[in-house]
């Protein structure tokens, strides 16, 4: 499985290239064998035996103040979505220094059929009286490996979301609602968020359920522009698929170390959909398409992994045109999350945000 280092495993029988790994551990053993941390402490960090877990709700203002939750603020803008519900129930798995929480819902998609979890956090700004009636630009966060059945960007070890919140103080970012659902249906088989014939489809559940859980309990943009996705190594291959598959969903995408063709072994004696579902075939089409809504990518690669060639022959042979993209190395970086967030402070997060609406205060 990939632990908090990013480090994606094998993808499944007969895979070549260089992640060619041992045999993935479960998934506590796993963190705990390479942050060399004692089972307990480590179980405990994904909310198995901590106190987290008490019921919360993001229409609320926080224990300490701050203002009106969005459940019951009418909009002034028709360019913002009010939360339309049911509302979820959410529980909490994790707390930031600011007071902010991640909350963490079971999920069962309604047009994909699967059933998974959901973590969400939204920055201190959406709980402010100002932006009662404003829409917040929303963030699918994609982990590598797995991602099943933990999505590791709800943990504040890899400080993605008190990232968001010093960004968007300095201007760098927009304060993003962060969503971070299991990435596969399980711990065995990589679906590269897609509907594979015979399989769950991830597919569906990343562009359908899981926006329209995000719709039904936050304030969110009406249009396309306030979606984007975000992911390391095969995280990163799924929300670059998507942005191409859906331009008119999503705007952006920031694709940390992906994959630029889906591989997974299910997709043996389907090669019609598995061309379906190519980034690059994906491309072509939007490139061939008149009008074809703009859509942003931004790569990241460390120094130290391989791949870069590969993402730099795909901004050659399709960055072009309505597909904006752009390549930040990392300097010193290897196949790990940690690197991909610094990548983000050092200037892919202020690219995307240039491109991505954010809230507007009360006059």
């Amino acid at each position: 499985m990939q632990h908090p280092s990013g480090e994606r495993p094998p993808r499944g029988p007969g895979h070549r290239g260089p992640r060619r790994r041992k045999r993935r551990l479960l998934l506590a053993g796993a963190v705990v064998a390479v942050l060399g941390l004692a089972a307990v402490p480590v179980l405990k960090h994904f909310g198995v035996f901590s106190g987290n877990g008490k019921p919360m709700s993001f229409d609320q203002p926080r224990p300490e103040g701050g203002g009106a939750g969005g459940g019951s603020a009418g909009a002034a803008d028709p360019g913002v979505r009010m939360p339309t519900g049911p509302p979820a129930r959410f529980t909490t798995a994790n707390t930031l220094d600011d007071g902010t929480r991640i909350g963490v819902t079971t999920l069962h998609g309604k047009k994909s059929g699967f059933t998974g979890k959901v973590w969400v956090w939204a920055p201190k700004e959406y709980y402010e009286e100002r932006y009662a009636k404003s829409a917040f630009p929303v963030l699918v966060a994609l982990p590598g490996g797995p991602g099943y059945p933990v999505n590791y960007w709800m943990g504040t070890d890899l400080k993605l979301q008190s990232s968001i919140s010093e960004w968007a103080k300095s201007g760098k970012s927009k304060p993003f609602i962060v969503v971070m659902p299991v990435l596969n249906a399980d711990d065995k088989n990589y679906y590269d968020g897609s509907d594979i014939p015979g399989q769950p489809k991830m597919g569906t559940w990343m562009s359908d359920d899981v926006p329209d859980l995000v719709k039904a309990n936050f304030r969110t943009f009406a249009s396309r522009d306030g979606w984007a996705f975000m992911g390391s190594s095969s995280g990163g291959f799924v929300g670059l698929k998507q942005v191409l598959q859906h331009p008119d969903r999503f705007k952006a995408v920031i694709a940390s170390g992906p994959d630029t063709r889906p591989d997974s072994p299910l997709w043996r004696g389907h090669p019609k959909e598995q061309r379906a579902n190519d980034p690059a075939q994906l491309a072509k089409e939007l490139l061939a398409k008149p009008g074809a809504p703009d859509v942003h990518i931004a790569f990241q690669i460390g120094t130290k992994e391989s791949g870069r060639a590969k993402l730099e022959a795909f901004m050659k042979n399709y960055g072009k045109g309505p597909i904006k993209t752009r390549l930040q190395v990392i300097e010193g970086g290897d196949h790990n999350a940690k690197t991909y967030v610094r990548g983000m402070d050092d200037g892919t997060m202020e690219w995307i945000s240039k491109v991505m609406p954010g809230p507007t205060p009360a006059a």
